[in-house]
């Protein structure tokens, strides 16, 4: 597979020339360490999953520090924490050498907690997701993001298992000191199942027999490992009451798709999941879009008591709102639009636009009028609808 040059890249060159150290976090297998090796060539890698390696930092992290030559890719970087400090050192010995170091982490929690304490003005920290449509066509709700899946689809099911088995052994062993791990992957099934939903807890608890604490921590593992979104409530209540609870969506719908053993995109066209899975797929584009220009996710959604219910709010700042809703559909109408017009007419300055976002289809390349001040749009369609060039 050619590379692909990712959204987030100009952000990550302009944030090199201006600090000495640059983070990048997300899901393993997300492109990190490619999109840093092929930005800048001229770094040294070093890979800190090896057990040789991370225990030679533990025994003598200068030394270790003192054999590189700057810059300098240190990968996996959650796994030897304790270089923040030394690395810190360095940096304000010579706080003009920008875009020396250079660090990806598929650990985003632990991995902040590390640059709060230590590296606070020295860094720029980026997120980068599995591709976006807008950066690789081929991305689809059945097959997601990931780049090894989209090079080689055939073996995609088998990536996927790997993937699990690799995540299970590694990320969530790294986090937490869990032991049965084979009840954590019918979680995580569970979790896929439940996508789109408001967040249940004790409905995720039952089933496996644990308890809503270990649930609250297992729900912790996947979204500080980057598996899943939790999306809040939209806390503006627009003279309503509200529902409180957030909702939950996979990071990557392929992943979600192969944990729900649906097999092709056929059957996911028959599937009761495929509403869920493509709503979870818009959420995750919209945050690729906002992450990859190096911005905060501001994503909601709303609903409140009487069932009036927008899939997806995107606080813009400056009291500006988009409205989504996701239709897994290649025909939108116009009674598709009605929670967003419910919704639209009861709010008072903002600046509002909204859209139904549905299935890319021939006839729906540009965006449409479905009803005054609510358009339809492509999946494709929908990083320019939030960014404002959906406009007219």
């Amino acid at each position: 597979m050619r590379f692909i040059q990712r959204r987030v890249a100009p952000a990550l060159l302009s944030a090199a020339r201006h600090f000495p150290a640059v983070i990048l976090t997300g899901p393993r297998r997300a492109g990190k360490t490619t999109l840093l090796r092929r930005l800048f060539p001229a770094a040294e890698s070093v890979l800190l999953e090896d057990p040789a390696v991370v225990a030679r930092v533990r025994a003598d992290p200068n030394g270790f520090l003192d054999d590189l030559r700057p810059p300098v890719v240190l990968d996996e970087i959650q796994n030897a924490p304790e270089l923040f400090n030394h690395v810190r050192a360095r940096i304000d010995a010579f706080p003009r050498r920008t875009g020396q170091w250079l660090f990806t982490g598929s650990q985003e929690a632990p991995l902040m907690k590390g640059v709060t304490e230590s590296m606070a003005g020295r860094a720029a920290v980026f997120r980068l997701l599995p591709l976006s449509l807008t950066e690789f066509p081929r991305v689809t709700p059945f097959r997601g993001g990931f780049p090894e899946v989209l090079a080689r689809p055939a073996a995609a099911a088998v990536w996927f298992s790997s993937y699990v088995q690799t995540y299970l052994e590694r990320d969530v062993r790294a986090v937490s000191s869990i032991r049965d791990l084979s009840t954590f992957r019918r979680f995580l099934a569970l979790v896929a199942s439940r996508c789109g939903n408001l967040l249940n807890k004790t409905d995720l608890a039952a089933p496996l027999g644990v308890s809503v604490p270990t649930i609250t921590e297992w729900l912790g593992i996947l979204e500080v490992t980057g598996q899943i979104l939790i999306v809040p409530p939209y806390f503006e209540n627009f003279g309503k009451r509200l529902v409180k609870s957030p909702k939950l969506y996979f990071v990557d719908s392929g992943l979600a798709c192969h944990l729900l053993g649906i097999p092709s995109p056929a059957a996911l066209r028959t599937s009761p999941f495929l509403g869920p899975v493509f709503e979870g797929f818009v959420a995750s584009e919209i945050i690729k879009t906002r992450v990859n220009r190096g911005l905060a996710p501001n994503l909601y959604y709303f609903r409140d008591e009487r069932g009036l219910e927008v899939d997806f709010v995107v606080d813009q700042g400056d009291r500006r709102l988009v409205l989504l809703e996701a239709k897994a559909t290649r025909t939108p109408r116009p009674e598709m639009a009605r929670s967003l017009a419910a919704l639209r007419a009861s709010i008072t300055g903002h600046d509002v636009r909204a859209c139904v976002v549905h299935e890319v289809s021939a006839a729906s390349r540009r965006l449409a009028a479905l009803r005054p001040g609510i358009r339809a749009a492509g999946v494709g369609e929908l990083a320019d609808f939030i960014e404002g060039r959906g406009r007219g």
